[in-house]
């Protein structure tokens, strides 16, 4: 842990060198280790569209804009932090499924929704308040905000009370009432302050004395002015004579040029302008210098004010961050709660065994979309359906029912209800997808050496506690180098990496692959082929399926009919051809002809993916490199 204390604190000292300031609102750092979370990998949250789509980018039609309806700004960014980062730690993921289920069972969403919304985003407004570069209406949402730390909190107490639930204990304590704090900025700030400190108007009459003495003899001018207009029109005759002010001259008596030639000599012509004359006399003069004096005196007096306020903030930073971080938490759970009525969830249960188990899942994204009602699927992952070969026509629901699995597992890990009529998950520590490609140009890589990239990955990096998915993996290149590659792919997950994996093709030789490992099953999706045309019935059924439909599909999506037809003649004389000369017959020997696997090297690469470096001692890292050295020889 020495180096990572080491960069924490070079990363410290580089911020504050920046930023030139201490940074005494940094109270504590923490470290981050993968093996407390499930990985997901940049990858994996494009495909699986978590908060960015893969249309446009935007976060339209994604799972976090289906989930996010937060009260506030830091509950919304700290959904999607959960969203991005689900754990493994099933204490404190039961610990939120407690604090959704008693949330709900005492009816409190709405309340506590009522509560939340008219709380600011305390994150970043404490942020600048230690930075000292909080403007007015920053101040003036923190008042409003601790006004509702006190409702806040006497409901998370009624929680409490009637149900032992010890997250909402935890985010009780955590929350704080700043009654003294929430009076002085309520008193000090007006209701309507400007955008910055520097344009003055910011603190309410009655805040300080000094400060509303200042402000009457600025207040009082509008009433001299009336009576320095009437007296003057009355002492000189002048019945056009107005008296004004602006920016850049200053105060005046303004007199139209036809009548300039009454005004009296103590008249000094400070502007000319078309039709007017302006002039200002000793009288205007001392007034104007007392005026302009106490306005730079009152907006000094502000200033000092103002930083007043903000150094007793920073006083009380460390709790008041507390109080945002236990806002904030409230937000998303009491978000989770509404979302598991409003979306109709399930409470997951976690285990510890391996093993996966949904009954009635959907994808939450798709359904919000669809015009027409949502099929749900099961899944189910054993021993026994560790891989499983998706087969059925294009656009029959593969990749629906694939993401929908991933979408269902990150859901529960984050501490969500999910979107089925039972969810039982056992232990997931990554999320690999092989889904979709397109070419990488800036890199320079093609469609088929992106999609093999990715493919390396998981076959180096999963593990039998990985969720894989899988789609169309091989159709990048010919034919037979396809094929082959999915086969082998294939093999290697069933046999070696024996994780939760499903696998669409459209190769149906790989359907084979059920009949040669007891882990490994076919599913597919159904459709019915009605006068030619074809109908998804998007049920996941067990089995291959008994054709892929292409030629329908093709037709559904415009094909003109001539090149339908003229497939059609294409399909039939293939498959005479296939017929006459035997079916290809692929089988594991079909790679007999490549070097042996080396067992050292297969012994090397399990004692690397046993291994964990941060569990290692020094004396035991020295031991190993000898281990492997001596296997290398």
């Amino acid at each position: 842990k020495t180096e990572i204390i080491s960069a924490a604190g070079a990363i410290v000292h580089y911020a504050q060198a920046m930023l030139h300031n201490k940074l005494e609102h940094v109270f504590s750092l923490h470290t981050y280790q993968t093996n407390d979370t499930l990985v997901l990998d940049a990858i994996s949250r494009r495909n699986l569209e978590l908060d960015t789509n893969l249309s446009d980018g935007s976060d339209q039609n994604t799972l976090f804009s289906i989930l996010d309806k937060t009260s506030t700004a830091m509950g919304s960014r700290l959904l999607n932090r959960w969203l991005n980062q689900p754990l493994r730690n099933n204490q404190i993921l039961n610990q939120r499924l407690d604090a959704i289920q008693s949330c709900l069972a005492q009816h409190l969403v709405e309340e506590l929704q009522t509560e939340l919304k008219p709380i600011g985003d305390l994150e970043r407004i404490l942020s600048r308040v230690a930075l000292y570069s909080a403007r007015p209406r920053d101040l003036l949402h923190l008042g409003k905000s601790l006004k509702q730390c006190p409702k806040l909190q006497n409901i998370l107490q009624q929680i409490t009370q009637n149900n032992a639930s010890e997250k909402w204990q935890q985010l009780s304590a955590q929350l704080s009432n700043y009654p003294e704090l929430s009076a002085q900025l309520e008193n000090a700030i007006v209701e309507s302050p400007p955008m910055l400190m520097r344009d003055g108007g910011v603190f309410a009459e009655g805040y300080d004395k000094t400060l509303d003495e200042l402000r009457n003899l600025k207040n009082q001018a509008g009433d001299y002015l009336l009576a320095l207009e009437k007296r003057e029109k009355e002492r000189t005759g002048i019945s056009s004579l107005k008296v004004g002010y602006n920016r850049v001259h200053g105060y005046y008596i303004e007199v139209s040029k036809l009548q300039s030639e009454k005004v009296p000599l103590d008249y000094q012509r400070r502007q000319t302008l078309k039709a007017q004359e302006r002039y200002i006399t000793p009288e205007l003069k001392d007034f104007e210098d007392k005026v302009l004096s106490a306005n730079e005196k009152a907006l000094a007096r502000e200033k000092e004010l103002y930083q007043q306020l903000l150094e007793k903030l920073n006083q009380h930073l460390n709790p008041l961050q507390k109080t945002a971080s236990a806002i904030a938490e409230t937000d998303v759970l009491v978000n989770l709660a509404f979302q598991a009525i409003n979306l109709n969830l399930t409470r997951p249960q976690l285990q510890k065994s391996p093993g996966m188990v949904i009954e009635q899942g959907r994808h939450l994204t798709v359904e919000a979309v669809s015009k027409e009602a949502f099929i749900a699927n099961d899944v189910c992952f054993n021993q026994q359906r560790q891989l499983q070969i998706i087969t059925g026509p294009n656009m029959g629901g593969k990749s629906t029912y694939m993401r929908q699995t991933a979408l269902i597992a990150i859901m529960a890990y984050m501490g969500s209800y999910v979107p089925a009529s039972k969810a039982i998950l056992g232990p997931i520590d990554r999320i690999f997808t092989r889904i979709g490609a397109s070419d990488d140009l800036t890199s320079g890589r093609s469609t088929f050496m992106v999609e093999m990239t990715e493919t390396a990955n998981i076959l180096h990096n999963a593990t039998a506690e990985s969720l894989i998915l899988m789609d169309e993996v091989g159709r990048g290149t010919s034919t037979f180098d396809g094929l082959s590659l999915a086969w082998a792919i294939a093999e290697q997950l069933a046999t070696k990496v024996k994780a939760y994996c499903l696998f669409a093709t459209h190769y149906f030789e790989l359907t084979s692959l059920a009949e040669q490992f007891n882990n490994t099953i076919n599913i597919h999706l159904t459709a019915i082929e009605h006068e030619h045309k074809i109908v998804f019935l998007h049920q996941v059924k067990d089995g291959s399926a008994s054709q892929s439909y292409g030629l329908q599909v093709a037709a559904l999506a415009g094909v003109p009919k001539q090149v339908i037809a003229q497939a059609k003649q294409h399909l039939t004389r293939l498959e005479q051809q296939g017929q006459g000369q035997g079916q290809i017959k692929i089988q594991t020997d079909m790679f007999g002809n490549l070097e042996p696997e080396n067992p050292k090297l297969d012994e090397l690469q399990q004692i690397i993916q046993d291994l964990s470096p941060d569990d290692l001692t020094p004396k035991q890292a020295h031991e190993l490199l000898y281990q492997l050295k001596k296997l290398a020889e």
